[in-house]
Protein backbone atom coordinates (compact mmCIF):
# COMPACT_ATOMS: atom_id res chain seq x y z
CA UNK A 1 0.00 0.00 0.00
CA UNK A 2 1.37 3.36 -0.53
CA UNK A 3 1.93 6.16 1.79
CA UNK A 4 -0.53 8.86 1.46
CA UNK A 5 2.24 11.03 0.39
CA UNK A 6 3.05 8.87 -2.76
CA UNK A 7 -0.36 8.62 -4.03
CA UNK A 8 0.04 10.57 -7.39
CA UNK A 9 -3.56 12.34 -6.78
CA UNK A 10 -2.09 13.52 -3.84
CA UNK A 11 1.08 14.46 -5.09
CA UNK A 12 -0.93 16.55 -7.50
CA UNK A 13 -3.12 17.78 -5.20
CA UNK A 14 0.61 18.76 -2.77
CA UNK A 15 1.79 20.66 -5.89
CA UNK A 16 -1.69 22.90 -5.94
CA UNK A 17 -1.89 24.00 -2.94
CA UNK A 18 1.98 25.01 -2.68
CA UNK A 19 1.89 27.12 -5.88
CA UNK A 20 -1.46 28.63 -5.23
CA UNK A 21 -0.38 29.40 -1.17
CA UNK A 22 2.78 30.94 -3.01
CA UNK A 23 0.24 32.75 -5.65
CA UNK A 24 -1.61 34.72 -2.88
CA UNK A 25 0.99 35.19 -0.54
CA UNK A 26 4.03 35.67 -1.98
CA UNK A 27 5.33 33.21 0.25
CA UNK A 28 6.59 29.77 0.02
CA UNK A 29 4.68 27.23 2.27
CA UNK A 30 7.81 24.95 2.30
CA UNK A 31 11.22 26.42 3.46
CA UNK A 32 14.88 25.07 2.22
CA UNK A 33 16.03 22.84 -0.30
CA UNK A 34 12.97 20.62 -0.89
CA UNK A 35 12.00 23.61 -2.94
CA UNK A 36 14.33 21.82 -5.48
CA UNK A 37 13.00 18.17 -5.17
CA UNK A 38 10.33 17.06 -7.42
CA UNK A 39 6.82 17.07 -6.88
CA UNK A 40 7.14 13.56 -5.17
CA UNK A 41 9.49 14.40 -2.24
CA UNK A 42 7.68 17.81 -1.86
CA UNK A 43 4.35 15.70 -1.32
CA UNK A 44 6.63 13.88 1.37
CA UNK A 45 7.33 17.50 3.02
CA UNK A 46 4.36 19.03 3.01
CA UNK A 47 2.55 15.75 4.41
CA UNK A 48 5.43 15.68 7.14
CA UNK A 49 5.90 19.37 7.80
CA UNK A 50 5.52 20.64 11.80
CA UNK A 51 2.90 22.69 11.04
CA UNK A 52 -0.98 21.89 9.99
CA UNK A 53 -2.62 21.73 6.65
CA UNK A 54 -5.78 21.47 5.76
CA UNK A 55 -7.65 21.93 2.68
CA UNK A 56 -11.71 21.05 1.00
CA UNK A 57 -13.48 21.02 -2.26
CA UNK A 58 -15.69 23.09 -4.20
CA UNK A 59 -19.03 20.59 -3.16
CA UNK A 60 -21.94 22.43 -1.67
CA UNK A 61 -21.15 21.63 1.70
CA UNK A 62 -17.03 21.13 1.06
CA UNK A 63 -15.31 17.80 2.23
CA UNK A 64 -12.06 17.71 3.37
CA UNK A 65 -9.51 16.44 0.42
CA UNK A 66 -6.13 16.89 2.38
CA UNK A 67 -4.41 16.95 5.96
CA UNK A 68 -1.26 16.28 6.42
CA UNK A 69 0.10 14.17 9.56
CA UNK A 70 0.26 17.01 11.98
CA UNK A 71 -3.52 18.00 11.33
CA UNK A 72 -4.26 13.74 11.12
CA UNK A 73 -3.15 13.94 14.45
CA UNK A 74 -4.43 17.02 15.90
CA UNK A 75 -7.82 15.99 15.00
CA UNK A 76 -7.35 12.22 15.93
CA UNK A 77 -7.95 11.05 12.40
CA UNK A 78 -6.50 8.85 9.74
CA UNK A 79 -6.52 9.68 6.34
CA UNK A 80 -9.32 7.82 5.05
CA UNK A 81 -12.39 9.26 7.58
CA UNK A 82 -10.47 12.79 7.58
CA UNK A 83 -11.11 13.14 4.02
CA UNK A 84 -14.95 11.84 4.12
CA UNK A 85 -15.79 14.77 6.68
CA UNK A 86 -17.37 18.16 5.73
CA UNK A 87 -15.13 20.47 6.89
CA UNK A 88 -17.93 22.36 8.56
CA UNK A 89 -17.98 19.21 10.96
CA UNK A 90 -14.41 20.58 12.27
CA UNK A 91 -15.87 23.54 14.09
CA UNK A 92 -18.50 23.81 17.06
CA UNK A 93 -21.70 24.48 15.64
CA UNK A 94 -21.94 28.38 17.30
CA UNK A 95 -19.04 29.17 15.05
CA UNK A 96 -20.26 28.13 12.16
CA UNK A 97 -21.65 31.68 10.98
CA UNK A 98 -17.93 33.38 11.46
CA UNK A 99 -16.57 30.21 9.60
CA UNK A 100 -18.55 30.84 6.90
CA UNK A 101 -17.82 34.32 6.50
CA UNK A 102 -14.24 34.13 6.83
CA UNK A 103 -13.87 31.24 3.98
CA UNK A 104 -16.35 33.54 1.85
CA UNK A 105 -13.97 36.55 2.50
CA UNK A 106 -10.83 34.59 1.54
CA UNK A 107 -12.58 33.36 -1.82
CA UNK A 108 -13.34 37.40 -2.34
CA UNK A 109 -9.71 38.18 -1.53
CA UNK A 110 -7.41 35.17 -2.26
CA UNK A 111 -5.82 34.75 0.94
CA UNK A 112 -6.68 35.81 4.61
CA UNK A 113 -4.38 36.02 7.28
CA UNK A 114 -4.13 35.65 11.49
CA UNK A 115 -7.99 34.28 11.41
CA UNK A 116 -8.47 31.88 15.11
CA UNK A 117 -11.22 29.68 16.17
CA UNK A 118 -11.99 26.53 18.28
CA UNK A 119 -12.17 23.00 16.50
CA UNK A 120 -13.29 19.77 17.52
CA UNK A 121 -11.38 16.73 17.24
CA UNK A 122 -13.05 13.42 16.33
CA UNK A 123 -13.17 12.51 20.12
CA UNK A 124 -14.60 15.79 21.20
CA UNK A 125 -11.30 17.83 22.22
CA UNK A 126 -11.33 21.35 21.31
CA UNK A 127 -8.44 23.31 20.71
CA UNK A 128 -7.80 26.89 19.68
CA UNK A 129 -5.90 27.21 16.56
CA UNK A 130 -4.28 30.79 15.78
CA UNK A 131 -2.52 32.60 13.30
CA UNK A 132 -4.80 30.59 10.47
CA UNK A 133 -3.29 31.52 6.82
CA UNK A 134 -6.60 30.65 4.80
CA UNK A 135 -6.02 30.73 1.45
CA UNK A 136 -7.88 29.60 -2.25
CA UNK A 137 -6.57 26.48 -4.25
CA UNK A 138 -5.92 26.65 -7.97
CA UNK A 139 -5.29 24.25 -10.37
CA UNK A 140 -2.47 24.51 -13.57
CA UNK A 141 -4.88 26.70 -15.43
CA UNK A 142 -6.16 29.05 -13.01
CA UNK A 143 -9.29 26.78 -12.12
CA UNK A 144 -10.74 27.37 -8.18
CA UNK A 145 -10.25 23.99 -7.01
CA UNK A 146 -11.39 24.61 -3.08
CA UNK A 147 -9.59 25.83 -0.17
CA UNK A 148 -7.09 25.43 2.53
CA UNK A 149 -5.70 26.80 5.73
CA UNK A 150 -2.77 26.45 7.82
CA UNK A 151 -1.47 26.94 11.38
CA UNK A 152 1.87 26.22 13.47
CA UNK A 153 0.29 27.56 16.79
CA UNK A 154 -2.64 25.50 18.85
CA UNK A 155 -3.51 24.69 22.28
CA UNK A 156 -5.69 22.85 24.32
CA UNK A 157 -9.41 24.50 25.29
CA UNK A 158 -10.22 23.43 29.14
CA UNK A 159 -14.17 23.38 29.67
CA UNK A 160 -13.85 26.55 31.72
CA UNK A 161 -12.54 29.00 29.24
CA UNK A 162 -15.37 28.45 26.75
Amino acid sequence: MLSVFDQPDVIIHSQRLLRSFEHWTGQSLLDGPVLNHDPRDQAEALFKAPFAVVSHGTQADPVFNYGNQMALDLWEFDWETFTQLPSRRSAEAVAQAERDRLLAEARQKGYIRNYQGVRISRTGQRFWIEQVILWEILDEGGQYRGQAATFKTWRPVSPSSL
